[in-house]
This record gives C-alpha cells, sequence and structure tokens, in this order.
C-alpha cells in the first residue's frame, strides 16, 4: 500500500504527465482499444492504449514513464501492483490539464516560462544521450580503469571488535576480566555504550583512514587474537579493542568496477563537450547586484 505522500506524489506527477498528452487527431473516440497479447510479466506487449479521456490517448508507455517520477521506492514496485492508481491519477491530471487550458492558462508568461524550462531539460537529456551514444569504446573504459585503481590502491585492513566505556578505569576492568579468559563479544553487549555493542563490539573489517588515529594506531598494531592491554583513548570515549583477522583487500576488477568507471567516462565526455560550447559561446553574468560576474573558465 503506498503512503499518502506517494499518492501525493503520484497525483502531481499525473497532472505532469497529463498535460503532456496531446491527442491524436485521428483517433475515434468511440473506439475501443484492441486487446494487446500479454507478455512476461504480466504487462501487454507494445504501446497500447490504456486510456482516452476527451480524446486525449494516454499509454502503456506514459504510464511506464509517470512511474519513473515517483519517489524510488515506489518505482521499485511492480507497475502492475500500482497500475489502476497510477492510471486513475493520470486520468485526474489530464482532466485537470484540460480544465486550465480552457481557461487559458498555458498560455501566460509564468506557465511558457516553466514550459521552456522542462523543454529544456529534456532536450538537454537528449542530447547528451546522443553525445554519449557510442563514445564510450572499451579503450576509453580501460584507460580510465587503469586511473580509477591508481586512487584505490591495495588497502590494509583489520576486522575488529571494541568495547567503548566513559572511564579508563571501567576500560582496565574490562581488559583485566579478558585476562582471565572472559568472551569479548559476551563482554561488549554488557558493557559497550557504542551502538555496535548488540553484534558484540563488532565493526568489520575498515583500512587506517577510516577511524580516528588513536584507534587506528592501535587496532594495526594488533595481530588476530590479540586485544589491546592498555585501554586506548579518543575523543569518543575509551576503548577495548580486538582484531579478529587482518587482510590486504585488493581494488575492484575492471569488470567489477565496469559501471562507476562508465559514468567516469561519461561525466569526462560531456563535460569535455560543455567546456567546447562555452568556448564557442558569448555569455554575459551578472550579479544579484547587477554587476558583470565573472564565470569560472
Amino acid at each position: 500500500m503506498l503512503s499518502r505522500f506517494l499518492l501525493a506524489a503520484a497525483l502531481a506527477m499525473a497532472c505532469t504527465a497529463g498535460a503532456a498528452v496531446l491527442p491524436a487527431a485521428a483517433a475515434d473516440p468511440a473506439a475501443a482499444p484492441p486487446k494487446p497479447a500479454a507478455a512476461p510479466g504480466g504487462l501487454p506487449q507494445g504501446d497500447p492504449l490504456v486510456a482516452r479521456v476527451n480524446g486525449v490517448e494516454l499509454h502503456l508507455s506514459d504510464v511506464e514513464a509517470a512511474q519513473q517520477s515517483l519517489p524510488p521506492e515506489a518505482q521499485k514496485l511492480p507497475l502492475a501492483q500500482i497500475y489502476p492508481m497510477l492510471l486513475d491519477r493520470m486520468i485526474d491530471g489530464t482532466l485537470v490539464a484540460e480544465a486550465g487550458r480552457k481557461e487559458h492558462l498555458d498560455q501566460t508568461p509564468q506557465v511558457q516560462r516553466r514550459l521552456k524550462m522542462i523543454e529544456d531539460r529534456l532536450i538537454q537529456q537528449a542530447y547528451i544521450e546522443q553525445i554519449l551514444k557510442g563514445a564510450e569504446t572499451d579503450d576509453q573504459l580501460k584507460v580510465a580503469y587503469q586511473k580509477f585503481v591508481q586512487q584505490k590502491p591495495a588497502q590494509e585492513q583489520v576486522h575488529a571488535r571494541h568495547i567503548l566505556v566513559k572511564t579508563e578505569a571501567e576500560a582496565q576492568s574490562i581488559i583485566d576480566q579478558l585476562n582471565k579468559g572472559a568472551d569479548f563479544a559476551a563482554l561488549a553487549k554488557k558493557y559497550s555504550t557504542d551502538p555496535a555493542a548488540a553484534s558484540g563490539g563488532d565493526l568489520g573489517y575498515f583500512g587506517r583512514d577510516d577511524m580516528v588515529p588513536a584507534f587506528a594506531a592501535a587496532a594495526f598494531a594488533l595481530q588476530p587474537g590479540q586485544y589491546t592491554k592498555t585501554p586506548v583513548k579518543t575523543e569518543f570515549g575509551w576503548h577495548v579493542i580486538l582484531v579478529v583477522d587482518r587482510r590486504v583487500k585488493q581494488p575492484p576488477t575492471f569488470d567489477e568496477a565496469r559501471a562507476e568507471v562508465g559514468r567516469m567516462v561519461a561525466r569526462d565526455i560531456v563535460e569535455a563537450k560543455v567546456k567546447e560550447l562555452r568556448g564557442d559561446a558569448k555569455i554575459e553574468a551578472f550579479g544579484l547586484d547587477g554587476k558583470p560576474l565573472a564565470l569560472a573558465k
């Protein structure tokens, strides 16, 4: 069940979606849409007509596009699950847009400016998709991958548990219990004030730069199975640390990093094109005080 927030968002989106659908001149309002063949997943094949509102046609592709305008949690739902609600909101939106057009609100300066902004964003997206199409070659990706792994070299990591308390005396008391054979995880659950207490103080794997210096120095000085023999002080309090394991984390493989590297290449291509466009353009910018504003090159 979608929350009220999602329903409100769907309605707002549907109004926009409905306003963007133009009536088909050749459509017969009385004609019933053909029954399409079912596709895997329960959705029909092609782009069938799903509603006709005073001659304005709504197709399955419009509903699919509308779903992509919903909050992320609603986008993840199967379309069939929210289809009736979403289509109903789109019908409402189409009617509201039609009522606004009858009052010529689409011709007001405010609406015209906003339509121009929406049109610009759609054209920007289409232009970027066009320049990226076929631009990301395997050679580019491999070169970018080499830069990527240079920024993510092999990293020494430890897997540790810790117990955080307020005073040095408390920490020393815990160390004394460990010296007598007490279980570290049990002591963490009993005494630690850190959120990790519930999991026995488990912090998982981390690198030196992931922790404050004093904590990292103490943890990386230990071997698996060893714990700190003296309390470790940080800005958070007093710690007792147990190292469970050590490893060297290797950088991701090309296949593992391909998606991120692809985004890097796409960003570089777009930035280069924007720089080229700026170089050929005459640009004047002004500050809030009306004075000329120097822009970054």
